[in-house]
């Protein structure tokens, strides 16, 4: 059946390493028209809560905001949140993740959480009565005394001063005193982007799982978890609670137990927060075709990556879904038992890797144009 002036709706990711989901939206929307003229397309930035949540923001309507943050090593850095009426978003990525470390070189023991929780104290300074935290792409495994440290908190050795930031500084943690925590704090509600479900220590932990690539080896790795065994032995002394072993504490080296131990956050699956974000069910209802997609879609993607979380919000409002990628590595009816209808590649187009690389504007705009002609002749 073919579909008279259709309505698509564009929600993509980046395609990491060639488009920002900016330019990803752009080429699409491009690409539909040249092919159905009279078509609407809406277009969403959408993202999996992690690097990509504030460019979301933005494109929602969100006002950005600059602050001066510590970078993962303590450099100052120049970084954004989103603010619109009382919710911020604030991204780890962007205000001391892995990407700021300087020359790349990782730092295991000394790098930092400090960052986030400079931003979400500029944030809850202006007034914000709501925090929505990425934690995607750190750099640290500090079990998130970077970011409470900078929200008021004090980790302190057996002399009463505090400990240096880092993994490293957990070895002589003493107590800890969570006084002088940001007084807005009681009242804001602090919801964080998680797509993980591993604990805060063990073998599935937060160093264990996710510290190889942060630098720890399995030679530091001790060190690292009895750090953070330590400092939840101590919170839990503080608080008459214990959230180590909740799903997403080892998120993001240890920020997401932090937010659930302290800060009393709430745990949502990424793709999930930024499609509320930005308003996924307003702009889906009465589309023809959703278009989705990212840089590559692979068995990760299947993991509540953008494509397959926006497939399913689709589904709940009756839209059938289409993705565009620059390659595909699914099997046969993995897509489609995702919810998504068919993929469409770059490589269909252009065997060569390298190219699909260079030129991914134009290619996506073509393969645009094969998606809308295929809704034209109905044959999605």
């Amino acid at each position: 059946m073919t579909v008279p002036d259709p309505v698509v709706l564009v929600a993509c990711d980046k395609f990491k390493g060639s488009l920002v989901a900016t330019e990803v939206a752009q080429r699409v929307a491009v690409g539909v028209r040249r092919a159905l003229p009279d078509a609407t397309v809406r277009s969403l930035l959408v993202a999996d809560g992690g690097d990509g949540t504030i460019e979301a923001a933005l494109g929602a309507g969100y006002e950005a905001r600059t602050t001066t943050t510590s970078g993962p090593t303590g450099r100052p850095l120049q970084a954004r949140y989103a603010v619109l009426g009382a919710t911020a978003v604030v991204e780890l990525a962007e205000t001391c993740g892995i990407v700021h470390l300087p020359d790349r070189r990782l730092e295991p023991l000394t790098s930092t959480s400090r960052g986030v929780g400079e931003a979400v104290r500029a944030a809850l300074d202006e007034g914000c009565a709501e925090i929505v935290l990425g934690i995607g792409g750190s750099a640290s495994t500090d079990g998130g005394t970077g970011m409470l440290s900078a929200l008021g908190a004090r980790f302190l050795d057996a002399s009463g001063h505090e400990i240096p930031d880092g993994a490293g500084g957990l070895a002589t943690l003493d107590r800890v005193d969570l006084s002088g925590l940001h007084p807005a704090l009681a009242g804001a509600r602090v919801v964080v982007a998680c797509d993980v479900n591993n604990p805060l220590l063990g073998d599935r932990g937060a160093a264990a799982v996710f510290g190889p690539q942060k630098g720890v080896t399995e030679q530091l790795r001790p060190q690292v978890d009895a750090g953070l065994e330590r400092l939840a032995d101590l919170l839990a002394e503080a608080t008459g609670r214990d959230t180590r072993d909740e799903p997403g504490a080892g998120a993001a080296g240890g920020v997401g137990y932090a937010a659930l131990q302290v800060l009393d956050a709430e745990m949502r699956p990424g793709v999930e927060l930024v499609l509320d974000l930005v308003g996924f069910a307003e702009q889906v209802d009465g589309a023809d075709l959703v278009i989705t997609g990212e840089g590559s879609l692979d068995e990760q993607s299947l993991m509540g990556k953008t494509p397959v979380g926006v497939a399913e919000a689709a589904a709940r409002a009756g839209v059938p879904v289409v993705a565009v990628c620059g390659r595909s590595l699914l099997a046969g009816g993995q897509a489609e038992a995702a919810g998504v209808r068919r993929v469409y590649a770059l490589t269909d187009i252009e065997p060569d890797l390298a190219r699909c690389m260079s030129a991914a504007g134009p290619l996506l705009e073509e393969l645009a144009a094969a998606v809308a002609r295929d809704l034209a002749d109905g044959r999605l």
